[in-house]
């Protein structure tokens, strides 16, 4: 597999791999934090410092929204190539190996939410019991840290985190897991997208997150709750605009 540097595109000041879901599998074998931004998210990097920070620490930021690959393939030669979380949380749990392995610790934002992915892996094949699962706290958004989590890692050391909580949060924790544990796993930053298979999120077909169009299938489930989040995402095209208008000044200078 080329290096990590030469399968990256930046968009947005960040360096998003640009390849397949079997690649991203096969990078999870060297730890590391693996993030998995929306676009929403994507689209408040200038306000929230913290969540930016995070996604700089990552080791593989992965292109999860359609909406910024839609924007940046319409208008670029070098195409970048989608990987959803959806598709890769769907890979992860087929995998026979990671299935084998089973060493692994779901961090959950409810009890009822981890009982659903527990079910849910166990009749996948996975080997779990209550102690692969964490209930996260309430973060302060302003201090993004867990001790006990810390502990219960350092105790049991899992070789796959998978944070399922949301963004903004996830990948602030997730940072925070990659700077104070003393080995390396691979965290894992997916959000919602387990729970697309346990049913506890709207059923998005794979022929719609094909065709990008899973923001709409949720829109359609609980119009109220992400009608207003998917709005929001409009700010990416002028913060996608802005930091293309700078690369070109640059190229301009480092030409004269």
């Amino acid at each position: 597999m080329k290096s990590k540097k030469s399968k990256t595109i930046t968009i947005i000041g960040l360096d998003f791999f640009n390849g397949k879901v079997e690649e991203v599998l096969e990078s999870l074998d060297n730890g590391g934090l693996f993030v998995f931004p929306s676009g929403p998210g994507l689209a408040t990097i200038n306000s929230d410092k913290k969540y930016h920070q995070s996604l700089k620490a990552a080791d593989l930021i992965v292109a999860d929204s359609g909406y910024m690959a839609l924007l940046w393939n319409l208008t670029h030669k070098v195409k970048i190539n989608r990987v959803s979380g959806l598709e890769f949380i769907t890979a992860f749990v087929s995998d026979p190996e990671i299935q084998k392995n089973s060493n692994i610790l779901l961090v959950n934002p409810s009890q009822k939410e981890a009982d659903a992915n527990l079910r849910y892996l166990q009749q996948c094949g996975f080997r779990l019991s209550e102690s692969n699962l964490y209930l996260a706290p309430f973060y302060d958004k302003n201090r993004i840290e867990d001790e006990d989590l810390l502990k219960q890692i350092e105790e049991k050391k899992p070789k796959y985190i998978v944070i399922n909580l949301g963004g903004g949060v996830q990948e602030i924790l997730g940072a925070y897991l990659k700077e104070n544990l003393s080995y390396r796993p691979a965290i894992i930053c997916t959000g919602a997208a387990i729970a697309f298979l346990t049913g506890h999120q709207a059923n998005i077909p794979t022929w719609a997150d094909k065709l990008f169009l899973g923001w709409l299938i949720r829109c359609i489930e609980k119009p109220k709750l992400y009608i207003p989040r998917y709005l929001a995402a409009f700010k990416l095209v002028a913060l996608m605009y802005k930091y293309e208008l700078g690369s070109v000044f640059k190229r301009k200078e480092a030409r004269l």
